[in-house]
């Protein structure tokens, strides 16, 4: 795919070169992310103003934009510093124009006494009298086409008038050329979509309020191009990653029915079918991909080691990363039993590894001696040699998105790859982040698995949390105590987890209740999680730094502090630290009143669903996309026109129409994959353009 096709010349030109933009504009109208007249015509008008002609003012909802015919009475010069004023009449009232820091001279030259004008502005009440402040339009009866009937309202920047905008916006619409159609014809035709050129037009010139919305035809379509495009980009990198060669993998179940034997429960549906989904991804010569999206607590760890036993069943080695080292400690635990019970040999390798000890563990793995490896990022250092890898599993905190996924691509090894995230994400950020892959959910939780019970609690009720816990404690129970903030300080009220640590210890006991914190040195911290894990100290206070990950079975309380605070996936995630025992358990939701209408709706939204997705939807409505996974680093597309949330369903059908005509025409050179090449230079899918040309 050589170069941008000469058809987007044009709009690919210099933005200086548009009416009315010099050097200054295009400085400023850069901070808007306009630096071609493609860009300006994605920027959509956000709102618009009502300018059809009226016969008076008499009557109106004032303030608000009025289109009138007057005729033309006194002017009124000031005395000193004050403002201009030109009496005028329409056919019912008479009002006052103003004008402030006027050129009289100018003003008689433009607006003659007796002279009829038609004007339009905003005009308001003022000293009992109705006025219109600088009119945004004045010309002759006979030029009332100059006026809009909508006018529509761009988002402006320091530097950028409307007047300006419109000017320059015209003339970036004159470029825009008649483009082959990318969409598929069926669709066009259901939706009633305008093509693309006509689809620009109509969006820039609106006629009422409602072509405004993300609904109108010319829009949806608009949005809809962005959608595909982002959906091309991901379908060609998973096209790519199928036709790179894997290894055929096929474990013979010898392995696995050990573990099946001696499990104390029968595996959930959710979790055969996604052990299935894995089996038949790695018998395929290309490679997987795969995301597996679990909530808290629906057995994700049991599907891990299964699919880690096909790579070792067929003579191979598996990895399992994890983003910290605590986590990779805990898979390591999580997984041992499982490996003693299958007969394989589980390592663990971290940053800590030094000398001797790091040598040895790196000579068994390129011996094919350790079968199963658990680590850090360290594990993609260099020196790391494995004998035969199928298989990596990255248990992902959002700290790998598509792009680091395409670099463990590009490092040529042909190991299969599974994703887990324990966060559920919505289906419509599912689609944007990780629409390459192919995707399994568990959506069942394990048989004998309690619901947890959850209440809100004032903060003015702390001592009889204070007394429930030391009645837990007594019974050999574990609570966690989770802080909002470490240290005091001006800016916060929020109670310090030193505090607490110190007010829990005077009530409970010495020696019950441990603590952990983001600023201690991590062997501390490492230290603090072992004591309360092997249950030598009865309650955990703590920062969030336990919300990956932790486990422990006998913990059965959880306390959280100011707990309108946190984000409704971070509390769903410090909920699911208890529960995982045979025992019943309490999440304490304990809230400074009074509580704020977000703040209950969190906390009400959690006391009544346990399910992580619902959760996830609810908190998407509230905070939207790029807050609920830290846009900066998520690697999410930024859409100018289209609406990841509002508009879940058309990223759903881009998707399918993506893969749809790649499956039809992987090369696109058909006359509609051609469209669809000028389509991703249209939307700067430079990733997808290498993809192309290297495929």
């Amino acid at each position: 795919m050589s170069g941008r096709p000469e058809i987007l010349f044009p709009l690919f030109a210099d933005v200086k070169g548009l009416d009315g933009v010099g050097p200054k504009t295009a400085a400023n109208l850069a901070g808007l992310g306009i630096e071609a007249p493609r860009d300006l015509l994605f920027t959509l008008p956000h709102s618009g103003i009502d300018r059809v002609q009226r016969e008076t003012v008499l009557g109106a909802d004032l303030p608000c934009v009025i289109t009138v015919e007057v005729t033309v009475g006194q002017h009124r010069p000031p005395r000193s510093k004050g403002a201009y004023r030109v009496d005028v009449q329409d056919a019912k009232t008479s009002f006052q124009l103003v004008f402030f820091h006027a050129r009289g001279d100018y003003l008689k030259r433009m607006l003659p006494e007796g002279k009829r004008v038609l004007l339009s502005g905003k005009v308001e009440f003022f000293d009992g009298i109705a006025q219109m402040v600088h009119p945004d339009h004045m010309v002759a009866p006979d030029e009332a086409d100059q006026i809009p009937a909508f006018e529509p309202v761009y988002p402006l920047t320091a530097g950028v008038t409307q007047k300006l905008m419109v000017r320059a916006m015209a003339d970036a619409l004159s470029r825009a050329p008649d483009l082959a159609e990318w969409i598929d014809p069926a669709q066009k035709a259901v939706k009633g979509w305008p093509d693309w050129k006509a689809a620009v037009e109509t969006a820039h010139h609106p006629e009422w309020l409602a072509d405004l919305a993300a609904t109108a035809p010319a829009r949806e379509r608009l949005a809809y191009d962005e959608f595909m495009a982002h959906q091309l980009t991901l379908a060609l990198a998973r096209a790519q990653r199928r036709r790179s060669k894997g290894f055929v993998t096929r474990g013979d179940a010898r392995l696995r029915n050990k573990v099946l034997r001696h499990l104390p429960y029968e595996p959930t549906g959710a979790q055969v079918r996604a052990i299935a989904e894995v089996e038949a991804d790695m018998e395929r010569p290309e490679r997987m991909n795969r995301l597996l999206q679990g909530d808290v607590g629906s057995g994700k760890t049991l599907v891990a080691f299964m699919s880690l036993l096909i790579a070792v069943e067929a003579g191979g080695q598996g990895v399992m990363m994890a983003p910290t080292e605590i986590l990779a400690r805990q898979h390591l635990e999580g997984l041992q039993p499982l490996a003693e019970q299958a007969g394989v040999v589980l390592e663990l390798l971290t940053g800590r590894d030094k000398g001797a000890e790091r040598r040895a563990k790196l000579e068994a793995l390129a011996r094919g001696d350790i079968q199963i490896l658990v680590g850090t990022h360290a594990v993609f250092q260099a020196d790391v040699v494995f004998k035969d890898l199928r298989l990596a599993i990255v248990d992902e905190q959002h700290r790998f998105g598509v792009r680091q996924r395409l670099e463990l691509g590009r490092k040529g090894a042909a190991v299969d790859v599974l994703v887990m995230t324990a966060t559920p994400i919505p289906r419509s950020l599912a689609l944007a982040q990780y629409g390459d892959m192919d995707v399994s959910v568990l959506d069942e939780k394990p048989p004998g698995r309690l619901p947890i019970q959850t209440a809100m609690i004032s903060t003015q009720r702390i001592g009889e949390v204070t007394d429930h816990l030391r009645g837990a404690i007594a019974q050999g129970r574990q609570a966690y105590w989770v802080c909002p903030l470490v240290e005091e300080s001006e800016v916060s009220d929020l109670s310090s987890a030193e505090d607490r640590f110190a007010h829990l210890r005077a009530a409970l006991g010495e020696g019950v209740v441990g603590l952990v914190h983001g600023q201690m040195p991590p062997a501390e911290k490492d230290a603090a999680m072992a004591r309360f894990q092997r249950g030598e100290t009865s309650v955990l206070v703590a920062t969030t730094v336990i919300e990956v990950g932790v486990n422990v079975p006998n913990a059965t309380i959880m306390v959280i502090e100011r707990a309108e605070s946190f984000g409704l996936a971070q509390l769903h995630q410090l909920r699911g630290r208890v529960g995982r025992g045979d025992k019943a358990s309490t999440c304490l939701l304990m809230y400074q009143s009074p509580l704020g209408e977000t703040g209950e709706r969190r906390l009400k939204t959690l006391r009544e669903t346990e399910d992580g997705f619902r959760i996830s939807e609810v908190d998407l409505e509230m905070r939207g996309a790029g807050d609920l996974i830290g846009t900066a680093q998520s690697g999410l597309p930024r859409f100018q026109v289209a609406d990841m949330e509002a508009q879940a369903a058309l990223m759903a059908v881009a998707q399918s129409d993506a893969r749809k005509l790649l499956t039809e025409d992987p090369t696109l050179d058909s006359p509609r994959g051609k469209a669809a090449r000028v389509l991703l230079w249209l939307m700067r899918q430079d990733e997808a353009i290498r993809l192309l040309s290297v495929g």
